[in-house]
């Protein structure tokens, strides 16, 4: 199970502590990636246990998304898309809720890392795929204000990445990514319009 979305943001400080690095977040949806459905090991009922912390099941839209609802968040499940794709929740009866299938998530299970949080760990993407990742999906929003609020995480993330001197990582990944995902990058990159960024990754 793996984090992904803008509540990574904040979990990123620790990454970034020697640059400076924004952690701002404005949205209540919390996501969490299953990267491998079929892979656990006991079954669970989510629901069941977080109802004692206020958390009631919920529905999006007309095929039955189920989401898990708290006055101060909302939780949803994510599985990466295969084949055709399918626009019918993907159950997980290991969870006891099911999943949201889509595009491109494959990429931020590929390469991620644990962050300590009290006494246990979190796993999110590596902020390069977040990145980049975020560089693609904003550009099919729907809705411009969620689209802005990628690009802006995107940006944010990218110029953390160069100040650490990590510009040779993020380029490596970049240019090892489909040639049509690296095109959708370098389109959401010249959108944004960050000419550091920009500089830094795609002119050489």
């Amino acid at each position: 199970m793996i984090m992904i979305g803008s509540w990574c943001i904040p979990f990123y400080e620790g990454y970034f502590a020697e640059v400076k690095y924004r952690k701002t977040i404005r949205t209540r949806d919390v996501d969490f990636l299953i990267s491998s459905p079929s892979s656990f090991k006991k079954n669970v009922n989510l629901p069941e246990l977080l109802r004692d912390l206020g958390f009631v099941i919920g529905y999006k839209g007309s095929k039955g998304y189920i989401k898990l609802e708290h006055p101060e968040l909302m939780v949803e499940f994510l599985v990466p898309e295969r084949g055709k794709g399918t626009d019918k929740p993907v159950e997980l009866p290991g969870l006891g809720v099911n999943a949201v299938a889509l595009r491109f998530l494959h990429f931020l299970s590929d390469n991620t890392i644990k962050v300590k949080i009290d006494d246990f760990h979190l796993t999110l993407p590596h902020p390069v795929s977040f990145a980049l990742h975020k560089l693609i999906i904003f550009q099919r929003r729907r809705k411009d204000e969620k689209a802005v609020k990628d690009r802006e995480a995107a940006i944010n993330i990218l110029k953390a990445l160069i100040d650490k001197g990590e510009t040779p990582e993020v380029r490596k990944t970049l240019k090892a990514l489909p040639t049509k995902w690296q095109k959708k990058i370098a389109d959401g990159l010249k959108i944004a319009g960050n000419k550091e960024v920009i500089k830094a990754l795609l002119m050489t």
